[in-house]
């Protein structure tokens, strides 16, 4: 606390919990993504809203940049402090504040763990439909930041769907409360959906109103052996045509190695090059049977089998939710595309060969969301290879996969933002009309440039 900028902060906030304990700073520094040595001046740890909007014009004054932090599960290096900059946790505001029975509507702090919004809401017989395996650590705040997708995209959409409102601190201290909950409002520039997916450039969400809905019929978890990629979409059509989905998701040999290595069940005595996990409607269940049945006889599928129980649902899922946890220790390059649903097909062709002659000695873990077009592809760092020089060579491959995504209209992030880690690529989904619109934008909001500098665009 030597620092005299915040010695300031401190007498202008004498309740304000600031922090430069060294674990503090090397935890509230850094994502998902490991690659960058945290460096952050202090950590503030506001309370409400109006502690949030004093740090911000102190650090407008003080000449401070601010990256905004919430569960930090991000993998594009978003919530990465490597500048001497102030994070500010929103850990200490993580509250339901209100419940609308009529509205259908929860709001709350942005510090909230999504899995709490999820509990929330069943309280009130009600559901919050976005899902992925984060939901324990990851917070609401970061989901909005980054439009966060999941699981369940192909029934529920993305996080934008679900903000019914939003209360922003822009970068110049001001508090905007965006669209107030209304389902109608044809008033001008709806500004809630610049915040959404913008990365903490535009300001600090601390307040967030969801919108729920009912609850989804009885559902059924399958999982199925695919022989081969090309037959993985002809699945996902079979399934689309006669199953209600609320969810259809993908991975390969080497994830389910991974992830049985950790502690998962193997769940066929054979080996399949490719698993699909799907949950759909109970009330199909003749319909499960006819889908099944027709993608044997074509040769889409070899084995497969459905959850019995809660439980067998929860191992089948643990499969495709466990892989990123059993990846960690490897720290992964990590690339998260998408594409057109109907375009699939053929990127993951040519995807599949450009991975194969780019990491011929390394093992590369794909899995995702291919129900809605979006891809994880994780390259494993070899032990004995240099970070820096391993680095290097997968972002040569990426630059050879942003040309695949060029050419099929898709983008190099599809629900973890741009960050540090794609900002080199923005160039490749964006125009250069587009991008100056942007920084006109954050220019706007965030005249001082304190909003998570560096990071987007």
């Amino acid at each position: 606390m030597t620092d005299p900028r915040l010695s300031e902060l401190a007498r202008l906030l004498p309740d304000l919990k600031l922090s430069t304990d060294p674990g503090d700073l090397e935890h509230h520094g850094r994502d998902w993504t490991r690659r960058w040595t945290p460096a952050p001046l202090a950590v503030a740890f506001p309370a409400d809203i109006a502690q949030v909007q004093a740090i911000v014009r102190w650090a407008a004054d003080a000449g401070v940049a601010i990256v905004p932090s919430g569960g930090r599960t991000g993998l594009s290096g978003g919530a990465v402090a490597a500048q001497g900059e102030l994070v500010v946790s929103l850990d200490r505001m993580n509250k339901v504040l209100d419940f609308n029975a009529v509205d259908r509507t929860l709001t709350v702090q942005p510090g909230i763990a999504l899995e709490a919004v999820q509990q929330a809401a069943r309280d009130h017989g009600l559901v919050y439909p976005v899902d992925f395996a984060a939901r324990g650590s990851c917070q609401i705040g970061g989901n909005i930041a980054t439009n966060a997708g999941g699981i369940r995209v192909i029934r529920y959409g993305n996080t934008r769907q679900w903000i019914a409102g939003l209360k922003v601190v822009t970068g110049t201290g001001d508090l905007l409360d965006l669209n107030k909950a209304l389902v109608k409002n044809a008033s001008g520039y709806d500004l809630r959906h610049l915040v959404i997916g913008s990365e903490g450039t535009l300001g600090i969400v601390v307040e967030a109103t969801l919108w729920l809905t009912a609850p989804p019929p009885r559902t059924q978890v399958m999982l199925l052996a695919v022989p081969a990629m090309d037959a993985l979409m002809k699945v996902f059509a079979e399934a689309h045509h006669r199953l209600r989905l609320e969810a259809f998701e993908f991975f390969t040999d080497r994830a389910l190695a991974h992830v049985t290595a950790h502690g998962a069940q193997k769940p066929f005595a054979e080996d399949y090059p490719y698993y699909v996990v799907t949950e759909f409607d109970a009330a199909g269940e003749a319909n499960a049977l006819d889908f099944f049945e027709r993608c044997v006889e074509e040769g889409w599928v070899v084995d497969g089998v459905i959850a019995s129980s809660d439980a067998q649902a929860a191992a089948l899922w643990r499969l495709r939710e466990g892989i990123t946890e059993s990846l960690a220790r490897y720290k992964p390059y990590k690339n998260d595309v998408s594409v057109r649903i109907s375009v699939v097909p053929a990127f993951m062709e040519e995807m599949q060969q450009l991975l194969t002659a780019g990491y011929p000695h390394v093992d590369v873990v794909w899995f995702g969301h291919i129900g809605d077009g979006n891809l994880h592809i994780n390259v494993l760092k070899p032990d004995d290879l240099d970070n820096a020089v391993f680095v290097a060579q997968c972002e040569h491959v990426t630059a050879l996969l942003v040309e695949t995504l060029r050419k099929h209209e898709g983008s190099i992030s599809a629900e973890h933002g741009i960050g540090l880690v794609k900002k080199p690529w923005l160039g490749s989904v964006r125009s250069e009309a587009e991008i100056a619109l942007m920084r006109g934008i954050k220019a706007v909001l965030d005249p001082k440039n304190i909003m998570n500098p560096g990071k987007l665009l």
